[in-house]
């Protein structure tokens, strides 16, 4: 844990120091992917175990409510991207993890809600958590769209993601708040491409 050992000047520092080795490029085609999901009307899945569970729940609620202007909400003509974090329906977690396995609590889902085309957000710092491996190989062989975020060395949904980001870190407090951190550049750049605002605008 680097605040165990840095002060708060050295860490902040560091944390400066890791989003300047962030790759823009997959910063921007994580947007794309996003962008492109509501302009084809497709499903978004994000999911993800503890700190990357709740990091799923916030961008699913952020990108549901705030790709759309605060006024346009009550509009029922506006298009609105379709997205699900996988984390948030407790009682189908604990029924498939207590009947069949806990790494089934994703892939189980994605088995009722997921077409071909749908995009699958899947978060998991160390790359290795099971139950989103297995979310994501599901998703590769039918068809949806995979894009992971990784920490540490990546682990297997590094070589298993159809694209992704990675913060090339071994600290998992700063990973998953680095993950979350980009995230809100998306969540903006998505905005303004739907809402043609900002260096989108007409």
């Amino acid at each position: 844990m680097l605040g165990a050992t840095l002060g708060s000047q050295a860490y902040l520092g560091r944390l400066h120091a890791e989003l300047d080795r962030i790759d823009r490029a997959a910063l921007e085609r994580w947007a794309d992917h996003i962008y492109r999901a509501w302009e084809q009307d497709r499903f978004v899945f994000i999911f993800g175990n503890g700190g990357s569970g709740t990091t799923a729940s916030h961008m699913a609620e952020d990108l549901g409510k705030s790709t759309l202007r605060p006024e346009d909400l009550r509009d029922e003509s506006r298009k609105r991207l379709k997205v699900l974090s996988l984390t948030d329906n407790a009682g189908w977690l604990m029924a498939v993890g207590n009947d069949l396995a806990y790494d089934q609590i994703f892939v189980q889902q994605l088995m009722n809600y997921g077409r071909a085309g749908d995009l699958v957000i899947a978060i998991s710092g160390s790359g290795n958590s099971p139950n989103v491996l297995h979310a994501v190989d599901w998703a590769n062989r039918h068809g949806l769209v995979t894009f992971g975020l990784t920490g540490y060395a990546g682990g297997k949904l590094s070589a298993l993601q159809q694209d992704g980001l990675h913060v090339a870190l071994d600290d998992m407090g700063m990973v998953e708040s680095i993950h979350l951190c980009l995230f809100h550049w998306v969540l903006n750049d998505v905005f303004a491409r739907i809402n043609r605002e900002g260096r989108y605008a007409a």
